[in-house]
């Protein structure tokens, strides 16, 4: 039986977390290996169980999200943060996004969407709540310079792809090169565009190509 993928909470509010575990463990694909209300209490589980995924709230009694997010990756790099919370403020979600959060979402989001956020960034895909993607990506957008940017035909392909939530060895399979060169392409583009991370850079693209187009 494959196994399942492990989902942390981290939520001071019990009422919250109830309501998630109850959703999460009607999926035949999704369990919930702890519940956390603090970050302390939060990276000592990380630690315990190297879960695959935490949804953790930006605003906690002991520290918030994005400090939390960090101290998360510099733990388990491989674990995905996916940051649920009800404050919607542009600059929080640019800065989570930097301090290499997977994904944001809204607590009012749809229950199916939050289902779908765990298992895209899950499988290495970035997910912004739709109802931020917009003006994040204004925000991102009038931070920097993009008119002159100039990116070769192999660096679109490939952000095309990192667009579609492809990973590493993904892209490389279908461009027929090695992995490692991915890996090269990929940190010049986020170097060229000026982002942090793989979610940000998906996120620019997009936009770039809708004005473009």
């Amino acid at each position: 039986m494959k196994k399942k993928i492990n989902v942390l909470l981290v939520d001071d509010h019990s009422i919250v977390r109830c309501g998630i575990r109850s959703l999460i463990e009607r999926s035949e694909k999704l369990t919930v290996c702890g519940e956390a209300e603090t970050l302390a209490e939060a990276i000592e589980l990380v630690e315990a169980f190297v879960p695959d995924v935490v949804l953790l709230d930006v605003r906690l009694p002991d520290g918030d999200g994005v400090i939390g997010c960090k101290r998360i990756k510099n733990l388990s790099p491989k674990c995905k943060v996916l940051i649920l919370t009800a404050y919607a403020e542009d600059q929080i979600v640019i800065e989570a996004i930097k301090a290499g959060a997977d994904g944001y979402i809204l607590k009012n989001i749809e229950s199916k969407k939050i289902l779908q956020a765990i298992f895209s960034v899950y499988e290495g895909s970035g997910f912004l709540d739709p109802c931020l993607t917009e003006s994040v990506l204004n925000q991102i957008k009038s931070n920097k310079q993009r008119n002159n940017l100039l990116l070769t035909t192999r660096e679109e392909e490939i952000l095309d792809l990192l667009c579609l939530g492809k990973s590493n060895k993904e892209i490389a399979h279908e461009l027929e090169i090695a992995e490692k060169t991915v890996r090269n392409y990929v940190s010049k583009i986020m170097d060229k565009i000026n982002v942090s991370n793989r979610t940000e850079a998906a996120l620019f693209w997009s936009r770039f190509k809708s004005h473009r187009s």
